[in-house]
């Protein structure tokens, strides 16, 4: 099982950036998907996930508004579209799959399926 993220880089403050998980190796429609991020001296924290048909959407709260997460099945990939990003958003996020919503908003990182390798996002003020 491979999760490949994409599409991290630096941008300035309210400016935009879209995140890109490829998953191989396994069924990705059977899976909820979604985002973690870890700032320097942070505990990881759950950013977003999206159910295995796409028709529900979790954010955290202060991501709402701003972020939005899809998913496509055909093409084994979740997309994290963020816009209006502060200082604050500054970490690296971490794509991840787990067969359960419940793991991604309560934040139980020892119980999530598989993890991605992280991608850093740095936004300058």
């Amino acid at each position: 099982v491979q999760l490949q993220a994409s599409g991290g880089g630096l941008v300035q403050d309210g400016g935009s950036l879209s995140l890109s998980c490829t998953a191989s190796g396994l069924t990705f429609g059977s899976y909820v998907v979604g985002w973690f991020r870890q700032a320097p001296g942070k505990e990881r924290e759950f950013v977003s996930a999206v159910s295995w048909n796409g028709d529900s959407t979790y954010y955290e709260d202060s991501v709402k508004g701003r972020f939005t997460i899809s998913r496509d099945n055909a093409k084994n990939t979740a997309n994290l579209q963020m816009n209006r990003l502060e200082t604050g958003d500054t970490a690296v996020y971490y794509c991840a799959l787990d067969r359960t919503v419940v793991a991604f908003v309560q934040g139980r990182l020892s119980s999530i399926d598989y993890w991605g390798e992280g991608t850093l996002v740095t936004v300058s003020s």
